[in-house]
């Protein structure tokens, strides 16, 4: 039938025209931001997937600050461990020389003199051991936490070493001084218990920043194979979509060909009244 008021070669060719730049429209959307799926409108199942990997590649971020901020409060209480246990190691080396019987009142008071600024030393260490506002070794904190899963749900718990003088650990009191060969042979005996105990202290506080960079390693190799896989989901094949690109650039070159060769259909009825 010969009419003028459909034309459906030009209904066709329109609706072919705008499925092709849609595709076009979808194409150039991956081409510009490199994902084949962007938002949920793309493909919601997947969309959803990736966006719950993405919250916990981002709670990684944070496990992996939390644990950074660990190791270095560790870090630093271990470094000022290390430094007590060489003064403790020199204090001993004076108060065996005090306490050798044949030694005059000088040359042990001179000693003694030494001694009392290495003790003092130990104090100086122990309160500037700080980071963040954390002391682990001056015996303000029971211990510290770091994240360990990106729910927050598990924790890595180390726990406080109280190097203070007078204390379990460093026995010596915090005004010991010797005046007599006696009095530097227990202060000997003392500080031999006293270093004792600090080496199990540090061996403590070294197994835990062990542990805290090990967990920071394996949590660092979690999120790069969640972004891996976030990648697989959502990313974009450039080379498939720029070869896509062009044939959908030529299609619709040639819808509107075809658009241009319906609308022009109509005017053929002419023919009939010359």
């Amino acid at each position: 039938m010969a009419t003028i008021n459909t034309n459906a070669g030009a209904m066709v060719a329109l609706q072919n025209l705008n499925k092709t730049n849609q595709q076009l429209e979808q194409v150039q959307s991956r081409i510009n931001t490199g994902l084949a799926v962007s938002s949920a409108k793309d493909n919601g199942g997947i969309f959803a997937i990736a966006q719950s990997m993405r919250a916990d590649v981002a709670g990684y971020k944070a496990v992996r600050n939390s644990i950074d901020l660990a190791v270095s409060t560790t870090d630093v209480a271990l470094a000022a461990g290390e430094a007590i246990s060489d003064l403790l190691v020199e204090m001993k080396e004076k108060a065996l020389a005090a306490a050798d019987s044949s030694l005059d009142t000088a040359s042990r008071t001179a000693l003694n003199a030494d001694f009392g600024a290495l003790r003092d030393q130990i104090k100086t260490i122990i309160s500037n051991a700080e980071f963040n506002g954390t002391n682990l070794i001056d015996g303000s904190t029971a211990g510290i936490s770091a994240l360990a899963n990106s729910d927050g749900s598990n924790t890595i718990t180390v726990a406080d070493e109280d190097l203070a003088l007078s204390g379990s650990i460093i026995t010596i009191a915090t005004n010991a001084s010797f005046s007599t060969a006696t009095q530097a042979d227990n202060i000997v005996s003392q500080i031999g218990s006293s270093l004792d105990n600090l080496n199990a202290s540090l061996a403590r506080l070294g197994t835990a920043s062990k542990s805290l960079e090990i967990h920071k390693t394996f949590v660092g190799k979690l999120s790069d194979a969640l972004e891996k896989g976030i990648g697989n989901l959502v990313d974009a094949d450039l080379a498939k979509e720029s070869a896509r690109l062009q044939s959908l650039q030529v299609k619709q070159q040639l819808g509107i060909q075809a658009l241009s060769i319906a609308n022009s259909a109509p005017s053929s009825i002419l023919g009939y009244f010359r």
